[in-house]
């Protein structure tokens, strides 16, 4: 059967695209410590070798506007491009998907409940590539096969944390009832604390970005159980984003490890996270 293997929580800043697109940068002050935090993941990933990645994510506009935004969207196609968002990010090697799998989620979804979107065709932005690129980008062509599934954090009214974290628990159902040998780890992408405009624009809340992270490993209920109007005040407008880190967890056991946790802000006005949990 398929069998999670572990789970990856990152920050998708596009700031970071650019910056993974200039070897220069990785030793430059402002970026060492981020990129630093990565080595352990990387390490981590080259040991278990995951076939698939679930990459939990949301689209900022590329493939989604605000005319239409699904609250939740999942790929079902057997490649993925990137496009130029206008954050003057390179386009990459497509992603290679795995429908198959897709198809079997989405059925194991809907039969637990969920109503995502299914998308047979699929432009995957920063949110999804980013992470993509921390985790194997340094590699010739990509490892794993990839299933965006995407959630809406931009037009309200969002998904409940606790939601989110159902979802990853369903997720782990999906997972484990498929009938073939794969391995799979869950990304959950975004965040943390920061806000793009208004009063508070530059808001970085570093005491919460800590909390959310001890909650995703000790006790998730606790990051659950905020609404996202508690989220939005304590880590800005799109710190809401922490919510898909939630989806992740509750795609593992109850008691994990802690292979990797690594905290780092500012990276373009924003508190960056990574942690890696596997099942214990």
């Amino acid at each position: 059967m398929g069998k999670i293997i572990g789970g990856i929580t990152t920050s998708h800043i596009p700031a970071v695209g650019n910056a993974l697109a200039d070897p220069e940068k990785r030793n430059d002050p402002y970026w060492k410590r981020f990129f630093d935090g990565y080595e352990p993941v990387k390490e981590w990933l080259a040991d278990v070798k995951p076939d698939v990645a679930i990459v939990v994510y949301n689209d900022h506009g590329l493939n989604f506007f605000l005319d239409t935004i699904p609250t939740l969207a999942i790929g079902c196609a057997d490649q993925y491009k990137n496009a130029d968002e206008g954050w003057a990010l390179p386009q990459l090697e497509v992603f290679p998907g795995d429908a198959q799998l897709s198809w079997h989620l989405v059925e194991s979804l809907v039969n637990q409940e969920f109503d995502p979107t299914m998308c047979q065709e699929m432009l995957v932005d920063h949110g999804f590539v980013v992470p993509m690129q921390l985790m194997w980008g340094h590699l010739e062509g990509w490892p794993v096969r990839a299933i965006p599934l995407a959630i809406n954090t931009v037009q309200h009214p969002l998904p409940t944390a606790r939601r989110l974290y159902k979802l990853g628990k369903a997720l782990r159902n999906a997972v484990e009832s498929y009938p073939e040998d794969i391995k799979v780890v869950v990304l959950g992408t975004g965040g943390m604390s920061h806000q793009l405009q208004g009063e508070r624009a530059g808001l970085i809340n570093v005491d919460f970005d800590l909390a959310c992270m001890d909650s995703v490993i000790n006790d998730p209920e606790w990051l659950a159980s905020k609404s996202i109007t508690e989220l939005i005040e304590n880590a800005g407008t799109e710190g809401a984003e922490i919510i898909m880190w939630l989806a992740m967890r509750g795609a593992l056991h109850s008691n994990v490890n802690v292979v990797q946790k690594h905290y780092h802000a500012p990276i373009s006005n924003t508190g960056a996270g990574v942690l890696v949990l596997e099942n214990a």
